[in-house]
C-alpha cells in the first residue's frame, strides 16, 4: 500500500534533497507544498499520511501549521526537517504533535530510522 507523503518547504531546493534522501524502496506518492497553507489545503483533502514540515516559511510558519493540525484533530504523522536545531524549538515541536526533529541538511539514514521507529519503513 503506498504512503502519501508530503514535503513542505519554501525552498524547491530543500524539498527535491528531502526527496532525494528517502528510501528508494519506500512505496510512496509524493506531493510538494511551498508554505504551510498550501500544506493545509493538500492535508484537509485527505491524502497526507506523513508531513516533512520545514519551521521557517512566509505565509504560515512550520509552528502555525502544527497549531492548525493539533486543533483540527492531527490524523499524519508530521517530522519537522529544520535548521533550527535550539533544543527548544525541538522540545515545542514535540509538544504540539510532531513525532520526530530531523536537522538541515537532511541526512538519508537518520529519516531511515524514524520510518522504521514508526513502523513506514520495513
Amino acid at each position: 500500500m503506498s504512503v502519501s507523503v508530503l514535503v513542505v518547504d519554501d525552498s524547491a531546493m530543500a524539498r527535491k534533497m528531502l526527496i532525494r534522501a528517502l528510501p528508494p524502496d519506500w512505496d510512496i506518492t509524493v506531493t510538494q507544498a511551498s508554505n504551510g497553507a498550501e500544506a493545509l489545503a493538500h492535508y484537509r483533502q485527505g491524502v497526507v499520511d506523513v508531513m516533512f514540515l520545514d519551521l521557517t516559511m512566509p505565509e504560515m510558519d512550520g509552528y502555525q501549521v502544527l497549531e492548525t493540525l493539533r486543533r483540527e484533530d492531527l490524523n499524519c504523522l508530521v517530522i519537522v526537517v529544520s535548521a533550527d536545531i535550539q533544543e527548544a524549538a525541538q522540545a515545542r515541536v514535540r509538544a504540539m504533535g510532531a513525532i520526530a526533529f530531523i536537522k538541515k541538511p537532511v541526512d538519508a539514514e537518520r529519516i531511515k530510522a524514524v520510518l522504521k521507529e514508526y513502523g513506514l519503513l520495513v
